[in-house]
C-alpha cells in the first residue's frame, strides 16, 4: 500500500516566500509532502486557512508566520511538525506549541553562516580601524604617522573576546583560526571548556575577559538575564581603542554607555543590530565617529537564504525518513536559545 505524504502547510509573509523558494526547491517541497491550493499563507485565522490547518500533519515557516497561540493549534489537529526556515523561533512559538509536544526544528545553524562570516570580517576590520578611518574626511593618506587616536593598526597576534559561545560564537571562534595567532578569550556560564578549546578558545569569566581584548564580539542571545550585559562598568574595562562588535541582539548593550564611550574617542564600534532598532534618528550612535552601523544585514540575504531552504528540506526530510533530526528544538532547550 501506498504510504500517504503528509499535509503541510507553508505559512510566512509574501517577500519570504519568494525568497525561499525558486522552482527547484518548490518541486523538492511538493516530492515530500501534499500542499494545497494556494501553496502559502500568511496568516492563520481567515475561515480558508482555518480548513487548510486542520488538515495539516505539518507547517513550513519562516519570517511572518503568526504566532502559533492555543487557538490556532487547537484549529489543527493533526499537526505533528513544525519545520522553520529561519533562525529564532521566539517570534512565534508560544507556550502551547511547547505543551503539544510537537516536533520543531529551526535553520539557526544555516542562519549562523553568513553572521559568522560577517563578524569575522568585522573583526578584521577593526583590527585595522577600516570603518572609521573611511569615514573620516581628513585621513586622506599623507602618511601612517598622522593616524593617532586609533590605536594599534593591526590584525596579528590580537586578543577577541568572544562573548556566548553559541551557534554563531561557536563558528567564529573557529574562523579566528584565519587570522595568524590570535588569542580567543570566550565568556559563557553554560560552556564546555573542552568544547571551547576543541574550536580554538579558551574558557574565561567576562570579568577577566574584558580588560585583555583589543575587540569584543557579542554572540549571546536575548534573555533578561542578558539585558545590558555589556554596560558602563563592563565598558570601561575595555582597553582604550578596543572595539565592541554586535551581531547578536541590540539589548545586550548599554546603547547610552556605550556612545559616551565612542563619542569621547576611547571605543569604536560595529553594530549590526542596536537597541532601539532602528535607531531614532537623534540617536548619538548615528552621529559618532567610531561608530560603525549597518542595517542588520549580518544574518541571510538573497541568495543566503536558498540555504535556510535547503537545511530546512533535509531536516524535513529526515523526519519523514525516520532519521534523527540535526536541529530539533525542545521546550527544555529553549529558554537559553537566541
Amino acid at each position: 500500500m501506498t504510504r500517504r505524504r503528509p499535509n503541510a502547510l507553508v505559512v510566512m509573509n509574501r517577500d519570504a516566500f519568494r525568497a525561499h523558494f525558486d522552482q527547484s526547491r518548490l518541486d523538492r517541497l511538493g516530492a515530500l509532502v501534499s500542499l494545497p491550493e494556494p501553496i502559502w499563507l500568511d496568516e492563520l485565522d481567515s475561515s480558508s486557512a482555518r480548513s487548510q490547518l486542520a488538515a495539516a500533519d505539518l507547517l513550513f515557516t519562516s519570517w511572518g508566520v503568526p504566532r502559533l497561540t492555543g487557538d490556532r493549534l487547537a484549529a489543527a489537529p493533526n499537526l505533528r511538525a513544525v519545520f522553520h526556515a529561519a533562525g529564532s523561533v521566539r517570534s512565534f512559538a508560544d507556550d502551547a506549541l511547547w505543551a503539544r509536544d510537537l516536533v520543531v526544528t529551526s535553520a539557526a545553524d544555516a542562519n549562523a553562516v553568513p553572521v559568522a562570516e560577517y563578524t569575522l570580517a568585522a573583526i578584521i576590520f577593526a583590527g585595522k580601524k577600516a570603518p572609521f578611518l573611511a569615514a573620516d574626511a581628513d585621513t586622506a593618506y599623507r602618511g601612517w604617522s598622522h593616524l593617532q587616536g586609533f590605536g594599534d593598526l593591526s590584525n596579528f597576534q590580537r586578543t577577541i573576546g568572544v562573548v556566548g559561545f553559541s551557534r554563531i560564537g561557536r563558528r567564529v571562534v573557529e574562523l579566528l583560526r584565519t587570522l595568524d595567532g590570535p588569542t580567543v578569550l570566550v565568556a559563557d556560564p553554560y560552556a564546555d571548556a573542552g568544547a571551547v578549546a576543541e574550536a580554538g578558545g579558551k574558557l574565561v569569566e567576562l570579568a577577566d575577559l574584558l580588560p585583555r581584548v583589543d575587540v569584543l564580539s557579542l554572540h549571546a542571545p536575548a534573555l533578561p538575564s542578558t539585558y545590558r550585559l555589556i554596560g558602563a562598568a563592563e565598558l570601561a574595562q575595555l582597553p582604550d581603542h578596543a572595539t565592541v562588535v554586535n551581531t547578536a541582539r541590540g539589548s545586550l548593550i548599554d546603547s547610552v554607555a556605550l556612545a559616551a564611550e565612542c563619542r569621547s574617542g576611547r571605543l569604536f564600534a560595529i553594530l549590526d543590530v542596536t537597541d532601539p532598532e532602528p535607531l531614532p534618528p537623534d540617536s548619538p550612535l548615528r552621529s559618532a565617529r567610531n561608530v560603525m552601523v549597518t542595517p542588520h544585514i549580518a544574518g541571510s540575504l538573497g541568495t543566503e537564504i536558498h540555504r535556510l531552504t535547503d537545511h530546512t528540506l533535509d531536516e524535513l526530510s529526515r523526519w519523514l525518513t525516520g532519521e534523527p533530526l540535526r536541529t530539533r528544538i525542545t521546550a527544555e532547550a529553549f529558554p537559553l536559545t537566541a
